[in-house]
């Protein structure tokens, strides 16, 4: 198998396109890829992470998204990369739930669209599907019980992206029952994660703010998904393996008996 990092750039992109293994999924809809898309791609829209998923409803999710992916022609013997409108909030979910779905090779596309140099292709793509079945991965989509077992866990880094009045508990947001942060959580906000808009610092930067070394395993969360989805993407450039908990605190301040502090 060729390899594919977790996060690729342009001029990787550039370089790679016309790899016989290479898929690329534009995660924008079909719509806004008909009017213009990188040439190659097909639309690819899996949907977004359950919020509030019970962990013994994600194995039928990850079936669901598996079933979306072989809509798509996506077998998993390819190496799939994906791209949104260039803030990265569209393709990290769609990324991690290829992932639950059993994909072995996904990866981002830095700057997305956006960040693409060459020329658009127009027009709608003509899908193939296939019957290929993936093994889920239920590990590739944090839930809270992992998050709550895993307290303790050395091997795991949680990372709050939240900023200082929401993870102390002064001021988050009404619809949560419950404020503060979980436990042993170390506060990074989003925006320092980030050198401009879509533009992850260096990954030594970000290694020096998360405190943890390089291929660490690192969950970060936010109130609902959005921020740590966004964070997530610097997270794995800077080589760690990062996934995203869409839950998040929205989720967690409603378990009473999970614990926080504040």
């Amino acid at each position: 198998m060729s390899e594919l990092p977790p996060v690729v750039d342009a001029t990787w992109l550039a370089a790679s396109i016309a790899d016989e293994d290479l898929v690329l999924g534009d995660v924008r809809g079909p719509n806004a890829h008909s009017r213009g898309h990188i040439p190659g791609s097909i639309p690819l829209v899996l949907g977004s992470p359950m919020p509030l998923a019970e962990p013994d409803a994600i194995q039928d999710f990850a079936r669901e998204i598996g079933l979306r992916l072989r809509r798509h022609g996506i077998t998993g013997a390819e190496r799939l990369v994906l791209y949104d409108r260039g803030d990265g909030i569209g393709a990290v979910p769609a990324a991690q739930l290829a992932e639950l779905a059993g994909h072995p090779r996904v990866a981002i596309l830095l700057g997305g669209i956006a960040g693409w140099p060459g020329q658009l292709a127009e027009g709608p793509a003509e899908l193939q599907p296939v019957k290929t079945q993936l093994e889920p991965r239920p590990d590739a989509l944090p839930t809270y019980a992992e998050v709550a077992r895993r307290l303790d866990d050395p091997a795991l880094t949680i990372v709050d992206v939240r900023r200082e009045e929401e993870y102390s508990g002064k001021l988050g947001a009404p619809c949560d029952p419950r404020q503060g942060h979980i436990p042993g959580a170390k506060r990074v906000e989003v925006g320092t994660l980030f050198a401009g808009p879509g533009v992850p610092r260096t990954p030594d930067e970000v290694r020096a703010l998360v405190g943890a070394p390089e291929g660490a395993q690192v969950v970060a969360y936010c109130h609902s998904g959005s921020r740590s989805a966004l964070a997530t993407l610097a997270l794995r450039a800077a080589g760690y393996r990062a996934r995203n908990y869409p839950g998040s605190w929205h989720e967690w301040s409603r378990h009473a008996d999970l614990p926080l502090e504040r």
